[in-house]
């Protein structure tokens, strides 16, 4: 009876098989008393011979070798170990070795239900049970080690980006299982920009709603997220240099600073874009002489006339407002879908276009020339606020005297455009990419054109971050320059979802998103299996 009752305690605290045993171990191991010399009568016979007490059995407790982490994304390494992992305990503390982790440990602390004990040298105060948060070490500043044993558990980094990141892979090990596995993680992405980008213009979302993907995005490791706040139905971000523009419905700038702080407390970069030459609708409803016009007169939609300089100041004022509310590293400068250049003759049809790009560039400067140097003209005010800087493809335009600015990075979304160009003429000429590909990774609110919502699936078992257009995949000597991907929320007809619609639509596409940029390579579960740990994990 004493046997089976401990059997049962162990298997209820899920750690592992529990076993009697004497002196050879319950595994068959030399854990106990040294192997009897071969003829020799056993010591418990020999005991009973000389008179003496037979010895008490002594319970030992054997363990499984541990399997890895069960999480989203899946973890590049695990060695499995015999132990009973960890397990949050009421009394358990989080310490860590360096204040730089203090706002990492406070948050872990917090979810997994824990105290957080602040600061310790490594032999200060060591307690069972403790999660201690390192820095230290070389590589990637978003990898990590975490490692379990003894009933501890250590997660170190070079960064405090990769500690977080361990963090997180704890969290969901204990919500979805309840216990981490004995043991040693060692991870890291294969891609080092990870995001996501909501379309705020055409449709507005709440302050709240967008905390909580942030949040929804940290857990999962992603650490971009793209705002797109101006376009032609709206801008929708308090302005102080241009209030006039501003919509009824928008984010006040305090609203902002909080996203950009929760954010950050995730290890997320905000990055804005205010779309130009193209998509200024809103704008240009508050300037229309500003409205870029043809040669009968009749205004072309979302396009500002770049021949006048007015039309430069307003946007680089813009620009300079915003750089100070969005401190991070990176700036998405728009530059497709400038309407003047979807007309067959655009110096035909836009004459005081033509003629801006003649005085410009010479008397063979063209359009296209002149909304180049638009682009390039709107970098020079970005990279004066020490961004780095990428804009859509298609503002990339082919044949032009004007070149792109060279540091601009690649935003890849389609092969539909007038003009369109494979990805690897970007490739061939040193571009670094980023994918958006329209095939797999748009949402377009109420599937206009083309357009069909994704799937998690799809993403799963067909996408790879070289996947940039269509689904063909570019040859694997660009995988450094394909710098990672965004899954992408445009909404177009606004109105064809909520945003409790769009956050549930999103879920598992996200989910599958993550997962490739982390690792590329064949997940190694099912998408069955994936779904199902995506649901447990919650």
């Amino acid at each position: 009876m004493l046997a089976a009752a401990a059997f049962v305690g162990t298997v209820a605290l899920g750690t592992g098989i529990g076993v009697w045993a004497s002196s050879g171990g319950g595994d068959g191991s030399s854990a106990g008393a040294a192997r009897q010399p071969s003829g020799s009568a056993p010591a418990a016979s020999s005991a009973a011979r000389s008179g003496a007490a037979t010895p008490t059995p002594v319970p030992t407790r054997t363990y499984p070798l541990s399997q890895a982490p069960r999480t989203i994304p899946a973890v590049r390494s695990h060695t499995a170990a015999r132990g009973p992992g960890w397990r949050p305990q009421q009394g358990g503390r989080v310490v860590v070795s360096n204040a730089a982790l203090a706002d990492e440990g406070r948050l872990t602390a917090g979810e997994l239900g824990l105290s957080y004990a602040g600061q310790k040298g490594a032999n200060e105060d060591v307690r069972p049970g403790d999660l201690r948060l390192d820095l230290g070490g070389t590589g990637d500043p978003e990898s990590y080690t975490m490692t379990v044993r003894g009933g501890s558990v250590r997660i170190s980094g070079p960064g405090d980006a990769g500690v977080f990141y361990g963090t997180r892979t704890l969290k969901q090990e204990v919500h979805g299982g309840g216990t981490a596995p004995e043991g040693v993680v060692r991870d890291q992405p294969a891609k080092p920009q990870r995001g996501f980008m909501l379309d705020i213009a055409r449709k507005p979302f709440t302050a709240g709603w967008i905390e909580s993907r942030i949040r929804e995005l940290g857990d999962l490791k992603f650490n971009e997220f793209g705002l797109h706040f101006s376009d032609d139905q709206g801008f929708r971000i308090e302005s102080s240099t241009h209030p006039e523009i501003v919509s009824r419905d928008h984010l006040t700038k305090a609203q902002v600073k909080e996203i950009v702080a929760v954010a950050a407390s995730r290890h997320i970069q905000v990055v804005p874009e205010i779309d130009s030459p193209g998509h200024l609708g809103a704008v240009l409803a508050a300037h229309p002489e500003l409205q870029l016009r043809n040669a009968q007169g009749v205004a072309t939609r979302g396009a500002v006339d770049i021949s006048k300089d007015a039309s430069a100041k307003l946007v680089d004022d813009l620009l300079n407002e915003y750089a100070d509310l969005f401190p991070g590293s990176y700036w998405n400068l728009g530059g497709d879908e400038y309407q003047a250049l979807t007309v067959a003759n655009p110096q035909a049809s836009y004459p005081q276009l033509a003629a801006a790009a003649r005085q410009a560039y010479g008397a063979s400067g063209t359009v296209a020339d002149l909304t180049t140097g638009w682009l390039d003209a709107r970098a020079v005010t970005v990279r004066a606020h020490e961004r780095t800087m990428r804009a859509w493809d298609d503002g990339f335009l082919r044949g032009t005297s004007v070149q792109p600015a060279p540091d601009l990075q690649v935003a890849y979304w389609t092969g539909k455009e007038n003009g369109a160009r494979q990805p690897v003429e970007y490739l061939r000429a040193g571009r670094k990419v980023l994918n958006y590909n329209d095939e797999y990774l748009y949402y377009v609110l109420g599937e206009p054109n083309t357009f069909v919502y994704p799937t998690g699936q799809r993403i799963y078992e067909q996408w790879i971050p070289r996947v940039l257009r269509g689904t063909t995949a570019v040859a694997a000597r660009y995988e450094p320059q394909v710098l990672g991907g965004s899954f992408a929320v445009w909404c177009d007809l606004a109105g064809s979802q909520t945003q409790d619609q769009v956050a549930a639509g999103i879920r598992m596409p996200l989910r599958a998103t993550i997962q490739k940029l982390w690792d590329p390579g064949t997940p190694a579960m099912s998408w069955t299996d994936f779904r199902n740990l995506a649901n447990r994990l919650g």
